[in-house]
């Protein structure tokens, strides 16, 4: 550690200028960071770029998100630079000295050096002010432990007291500090550890790694909202099994995700998979990200298979089977998600692919009707495409026999879908006759009847005794008017 000076005064900080370093500073870039300079003087001041932006820049290339430290109040130049710039927005977090400014593409934040700590149950941190050495201190890892001058004078040096551009060079993550003190002041870090490793391609340094497995424990003071972000940044990888991976082994997992890692163990040896639930599944989700940057998407690859713990039964001269886990699947899920704080339409979307992941492999053969395939358009809607994009993903079979196989088959239904979709226009599909049209015709109030005769029609439709179209549907009403009163009243 080194000694508490100004920092411009203590030379081995410094490393000397890099033109890697500055020639990724874009030229609209270059001229905020001299406007800044130019306040900071102004007002008596120091600020330095720190974190993410420099480590960006040492990597080669430049992000929008730029955060500052100021050794002084970082509120207070904030405020004059909103107003130097007329800037439209400021965010101001006056308890932890922190401000947001939004300026053209650039997202700004401003804090005040400061040190924080957590207390033993706390979700919030206690902050108090420090200097640029404490304040890089408490970064998570020493590769975000940098700082960078902006002044004319020294524009571009590197402020590194732990050693972060070496880290940099090796893939290395590693806390500036003890680790288990880091991650005990903020457990989110552990989590970030994995996001990093996955999105980087770093390896976590062993002594760091093995105290997020002994302080994994400590995850559960954070809020769900702040784990959610993170694993949402990990799901959204390139390769999110490496972050899943890294989680399990990490034990941060079974914090907030236990149900997954139940599927660990859980093996399926049937003609179609060859390895136990939780490996597959990270295949699933890995191809699934091969083909969409869609969260959504992902998630219910990760879901997909999350009942077949619970549904695992034995049977003789068949073997082991998963019978309904597409039903109970659909139930966890939803109750998962919300329990990670999901918005409502990310589940309901989520639900909806893992109850009908199934479904399209069943409709292969020559002799399924029409109106399977509607049903099936039906019952996914708009998720119709994503739908076969998680199905074409569930095969992980080694057999290229296998694969092609399944792949042909699901090309089949494919062509027969889009046969009865340029005919009957189901993937959009809304009942032509409303519930107003009902209790027109029908004579009838508000109540059960009209959407029990409401779900009439629409079955009509998907059996194709009706088209769906609406003088059709109309028709359908007034002809069997008398039935359709019977049938409903049937369902009491």
């Amino acid at each position: 550690m080194y000694s508490k000076k100004r920092i411009d005064h203590i030379n081995p900080f410094f490393m000397p200028r890099s033109d890697m370093t500055t020639k990724n500073i874009k030229k609209s870039t270059r001229a905020l960071f001299n406007d800044l300079f130019e306040i900071s003087h102004g007002i008596g001041t120091q600020i330095y770029v720190v974190g993410g932006f420099v480590r960006d820049l040492l990597l080669g290339f430049e992000s929008k998100d730029i955060d500052f430290v100021v050794l002084d109040d970082a509120l207070k130049f904030a405020r004059t630079f909103k107003n130097h710039v007329n800037a439209k927005s400021i965010v101001v977090y006056p308890k932890f000295g922190t401000a947001m400014v939004q300026q053209g593409l650039y997202k700004l934040e401003f804090v005040t050096a400061r040190e924080e700590a957590y207390t033993g149950t706390s979700r919030k941190p206690v902050v108090t002010k420090a200097d640029l050495e404490t304040d890089l201190s408490r970064r998570d890892f020493t590769v975000n432990a940098l700082a960078m001058e902006i002044g004319p004078d020294t524009f571009g040096k590197i402020i590194d007291p732990w050693n972060g551009q070496n880290d940099l060079k090796h893939k290395i993550l590693r806390t500036p500090l003890d680790p288990d003190i880091t991650f005990s002041d903020d457990p989110l870090r552990m989590l970030r550890a994995v996001r990093f490793a996955t999105q980087l391609s770093f390896t976590i340094e062993k002594e760091t790694f093995t105290s997020i497995q002994r302080k994994a424990d400590r995850l559960s003071i954070i809020s769900q909202e702040r784990i959610t972000d993170e694993f949402n940044k990990i799901m959204l990888t390139p390769k999110p099994s490496t972050g899943l991976q890294l989680l399990f082994e990490t034990n941060l997992l079974n914090i907030f995700l236990p149900e997954f890692v139940m599927t660990m163990g859980t093996e399926q040896r049937s003609k179609y998979h060859h390895k136990d639930v939780f490996y597959h599944t990270l295949q699933v989700i890995d191809k699934v990200a091969t083909a969409s940057e869609k969260l959504e998407l992902r998630l219910a690859a990760l879901f997909h298979d999350i009942a077949k713990p619970r549904t695992k039964r034995f049977e003789d001269e068949v073997g082991w089977t998963f019978h309904g886990h597409e039903v109970v699947g659909e139930r966890m899920a939803g109750a998962i998600m919300r329990r990670l704080k999901y918005p409502t339409h990310t589940i309901n979307y989520v639900k909806k692919l893992v109850r009908q992941h199934l479904r399209p492999m069943f409709l292969v053969d020559e002799e399924v009707t029409d109106s399977a395939i509607r049903r099936l358009l039906f019952l996914a809607g708009e998720e119709f495409d994503d739908l076969m994009a998680l199905c074409r993903a569930d095969i992980t079979s080694k057999n290229p026999r296998t694969i092609k196989k399944h792949m042909q088959n699901y090309e089949i239904v494919l062509e027969k879908a889009r046969i009865v979709e340029e005919k009957d226009r189901m993937r959009a599909f809304k009942s032509p006759v409303d519930g107003i049209e009902i209790m027109r015709i029908f004579n009838l109030t508000p109540g059960p009847a009209v959407g029990r005769i409401k779900k009439i029609i629409e079955e009509a439709i998907l059996d194709g005794e009706v088209p769906n179209e609406h003088e059709a549907a109309l028709k359908f009403l007034v002809n069997n008017k008398l039935k359709l009163l019977i049938d409903s009243d049937a369902h009491d």
